[in-house]
């Protein structure tokens, strides 16, 4: 009798881990049962709809840099499937890919329905059969193999082995069928969003955008580095987007309410940056200090940080003096803004936590507790900065998870 593997999810690790398992073993009967209507949803609309499937890791030094949670376990797994492979795996599909100056890499299509047609096209040549809206209420591990059963018509589906890839989840009950077969999980909350900033002022710069800024949670050492989007509700961009990854837990635990310094030029040396303010004061003496701009501030975030410090428009550099130069330093290297609330990254949503690692083996991403069942992607406690980070988790812990549940 052929082997029957289920793929709980058909998003991109469900679509991997089930193309794996059927390349591994081509008798296998693989199954994927996906909740929606469409496979393969969020894949459509990641990066605007353009699909950042990767990165070229080429300025990553350390895998704990972008991801928060899991960057052991993936670094294990990188000897397995990494981005290099993603990469082969897909050109080799039919689907060129581009590389960008931030190292972010997509179909050069620029369009996300590349990759997804490639993972249909791939599959049904595979023959990966593909069920939707079906929802998983249950699951029983008997002797020999799995009790599955779908809220479809009470639906109750016979397999030998089990791949969970349902992504995150925003609440923890939404774990309790793995939690009830003796799995523990760390509570889910919101990983990648934006900051509400209540500053109306602040908010009139929207669309401007700011290079090399770090931004951090004041009294907590974590900073997220890159640029910065100030928008009609507050800000955005990857260095918040990085800091609200690396501080989910802790941001949850304050409601969202808290202070964040931004320091606009990503600079710390204080005494360093004081001797370039008093060099502009000087080489612009006669100038109105809106008209020159250190370090190249967007000219509205500086003159809306000259009324902010409290110079009055129309006073000249040469008229300045070392107690505003301070001002200055400290309004460019540690601006404090009022955090209340959060906004969803566009139509995308990513947590931090799930499964936890504890409970699975991390060469083959099985379970410890129940033989024959895997997990791959967001559904475990791993999750990463934007960038095309976590769509290589799901490649690679799909792939290791398919290809183990086939052997």
């Amino acid at each position: 009798m052929s082997k029957r593997i289920a793929i709980i999810g058909g998003g991109a690790a469900g679509f991997f881990a089930a193309i794996r398992a059927k390349e591994i073993d081509p008798n296998a009967v693989v199954t994927i049962f996906e909740k929606g209507s469409v496979p393969l949803a969020k894949v459509g609309i990641t990066g605007g709809g353009r699909c950042n499937l990767t990165n070229t890791f080429a300025n990553v030094t350390d895998l704990k840099k972008v991801y928060p949670r899991g960057d052991k376990l993936m670094k294990r797994l990188f000897k397995t499937f990494d981005h290099k492979d993603t990469l082969r795996w897909f050109e080799k599909r039919g689907v060129p890919l581009v590389e960008q100056e931030d190292e972010c890499v997509f179909p050069r299509s620029q369009d996300a329905q590349s990759i997804v047609r490639c993972l249909l096209n791939e599959g049904r040549r595979l023959g990966v059969n593909i069920k939707t809206e079906h929802v998983l209420l249950r699951m029983e591990k008997e002797e020999k193999h799995f009790l599955l059963f779908f809220n479809k018509n009470k639906k109750r589906v016979e397999t030998d082995k089990v791949v969970v890839t349902t992504g995150g989840h925003h609440r923890i009950s939404s774990f309790d069928y793995i939690a009830n077969v003796g799995h523990d999980i760390s509570e889910p909350v919101p990983s990648l969003f934006t900051f509400n900033i209540a500053d109306k002022h602040l908010r009139n710069l929207m669309g401007t955008v700011v290079e090399n800024v770090s931004v951090g949670i004041v009294g907590e050492k974590m900073r997220g580095d890159g640029s910065l989007l100030i928008t009609h509700w507050g800000m955005s961009g990857p260095a918040v987007l990085r800091l609200s990854s690396f501080a989910a837990r802790i941001v949850s635990e304050r409601q969202y309410s808290f202070d964040i310094s931004v320091n606009w030029i990503g600079l710390t040396d204080r005494s360093l940056i004081l001797e370039n303010i008093e060099r502009t004061a000087h080489e612009n003496a006669a100038k109105i200090i809106t008209n020159a701009r250190p370090y190249d501030i967007p000219a509205r975030l500086w003159d809306y940080m000259i009324v902010k410090i409290g110079i009055p428009a129309d006073k000249r550099w040469g008229e300045t003096g070392k107690k505003l130069h301070n001002k200055i330093v400290e309004m460019l290297t540690n601006d404090i803004y009022h955090v209340e609330g959060k906004s969803r990254w566009r139509d995308e949503f990513v947590t931090c936590g799930g499964v936890s690692l504890s409970s699975i083996d991390s060469n083959t991403l099985e379970s410890k507790h129940v033989p024959g069942l895997f997990f791959a992607g967001e559904v475990t406690d791993v999750d990463a900065v934007t960038g095309g980070f976590n769509l290589q988790a799901a490649w690679t812990m799909g792939y290791v998870a398919g290809e183990n549940a086939s052997k």
